[in-house]
């Protein structure tokens, strides 16, 4: 179950928010009365309450916005009591000084914006000892592991517990809580109107990630990533998931650069069946595997991680994906590729951007084609690196307008939303015959492809890359064919200007 917290400055505002919240389903709303600028007018917020609430009364050293008293504060916590509210939060602090009464049940909570203590199991325990009917706990993520402290503690409690690490890193404690047997998470009203660091929405626990629906045996899968939050593969991923009926979920793990091989050996008692990887993890994850597709071998990129029968396999699914979506678009929207003919890459003149992990699937997938490859990144020493390693060279960045090439292909996260405003090459030096074809997908109509288009160059997005990469990871999840164009439309909707 999902608790979506409501704060309000105006009681009027509070009760329509709780009441369009109910017409789309919620079934436990918070009414967090320390949002409130008036005196708080508790009969008007619980009178003909349209779903079951928690009252909460937070204090600024919780969290909260009140500033007044506590014997004020007390005073509406035992009057929401009096009312018959359906759960009353208690903080830890405070629990003993408020006996229970009448149907009112006892949340009992503890927050914690500076860390996940390491005593958890302790504070547990003397939280169970304050008579609560739910115990909750929020604390402050500060590496991955503390999500798994913080799932298993909620797995193993015999009081119903709801667990959950706050800040980006902590966000799959919020979305795996059901998988683990929390009685319900939290979700604000609206994803821009967070009440706690790293909180979703309500429409993103619930149409992005399905959340009502996780249990004890759903599968998880996720992206790995440092940073992860414009990652729009949960999106992808989770709408498949929907479409084939498939009991999993796809999870956004940030994982920093010295968290990665704890993380790794945390995977298996999170339940991870897949990973995507993505910066800036292609490279260093190869250490934590126990196998390795040739392909991802040759490339020395990992972007795919399966767990299957004890085995950790790394793939690398970017290069055909790119090399695909590059054909296609050469070949031109009617064309259809004849068996055993030379590529449409073979012996063209291709510029490759950047020297990262999404440049090394590119050049290994133009070698194999036969293509004639330049490299040039704004760091010489990795593009001079890759040219020798997959048989091109390399040029100077400041050179690159100087490079007559037929191919131009952006490797680079530069015109990556929200730097829409940058281009990676002068649009001075497009020329019609050129193909471009910008690997970045969100936006997908980048600054270079819109450039490339008033040229009149052929041009290929980052959008064809990007769900042939996904369909291809789905293939190596599930086993099963992938739904291609329930993944490209949900793209093209996270992408566009309504988002969840």
């Amino acid at each position: 179950m999902i608790c979506v917290s409501v704060g309000r400055s105006r009681h009027k505002h509070m009760l329509a928010e709780h009441k369009h919240l109910a017409e789309q389903g919620a079934q436990l709303v918070e009414l967090r009365l320390d949002y409130i600028s008036s005196r708080v007018n508790l009969a008007r917020l619980l009178n003909e309450r349209p779903t079951p609430v928690i009252v909460t009364y937070r204090r600024e050293q919780d969290g909260g916005k009140f500033a007044g008293s506590e014997e004020q504060r007390m005073m509406f916590i035992r009057e929401a009591i009096a009312l018959g509210a359906d759960y009353v939060d208690l903080e830890e602090d405070i629990a003993a000084n408020v006996p229970r009464f009448g149907k009112t049940k006892r949340i009992v909570s503890y927050h914690n914006f500076r860390n996940t203590p390491d005593d958890l199991e302790e504070l547990h325990a003397r939280m169970a000892g304050m008579d609560p009917d739910v115990i909750k706990i929020a604390t402050m993520a500060q590496r991955p592991h503390d999500n798994l402290r913080m799932l298993e503690l909620v797995k193993s409690s015999e009081v119903p517990t709801a667990g959950m690490c706050m800040g980006d890193i902590g966000t799959p404690s919020r979305i795996l809580g059901a998988k683990f047997g929390a009685p319900f998470t939290y979700a604000t009203f609206h994803h821009e109107r967070t009440l706690a660091p790293g909180q979703l929405s309500f429409d993103q626990m619930r149409e992005v990630y399905g959340y009502e629906k996780i249990g004890a045996e759903t599968a998880v899968y996720g992206v790995v990533a440092d940073p992860v939050a414009h990652s729009l593969s949960p999106h992808i991923h989770n709408a498949a998931f929907r479409a084939d009926g498939i009991d999993a979920v796809y999870t956004p793990f940030r994982v920093p650069p010295d968290s990665l091989a704890e993380f790794m050996e945390d995977a298996p008692r999170l339940g991870l069946k897949g990973l995507s990887v993505t910066i800036p993890h292609k490279e260093a994850i190869a250490a934590h595997l126990t196998k390795i597709d040739p392909a991802a071998k040759g490339i020395a990129a990992v972007n795919t991680v399966v767990f299957r029968d004890g085995q950790v396999i790394g793939y690398n699914t970017d290069y055909k994906a790119a090399m695909d979506a590059l054909e296609h678009g050469l070949r031109g929207p009617n064309e259809q590729p004849v068996a055993g003919a030379a590529s449409p890459l073979h012996g063209k003149r291709v510029m490759v951007l950047g020297a990262g992990g999404v440049a090394r699937a590119l050049l290994y997938g133009l070698q194999k084609r036969g293509a004639q490859v330049v490299a040039a990144s704004r760091t010489k020493g990795r593009a001079e690196a890759l040219a020798k390693e997959f048989g091109g060279r390399a040029v100077e960045w400041a050179a690159r307008h100087n490079v007559d090439v037929d191919v131009l292909i952006n490797g680079t996260p530069i015109g990556m939303h929200p730097n829409v405003d940058e281009s990676p090459y002068g649009k001075a030096h497009l020329r019609p015959s050129m193909v471009v074809f910008d690997t970045v997908y969100n936006p997908e109509s980048t600054l270079l492809v819109k450039e490339a288009r008033e040229h009149g160059c052929r041009v290929v997005t980052g959008v064809e890359m990007f769900i042939r990469q996904a369909s291809l990871q789905y293939l190596l999840f599930t086993g099963h064919e992938p739904p291609f164009e329930v993944m490209r439309e949900t793209l093209k909707r996270a992408i566009g200007p309504v988002k969840y």
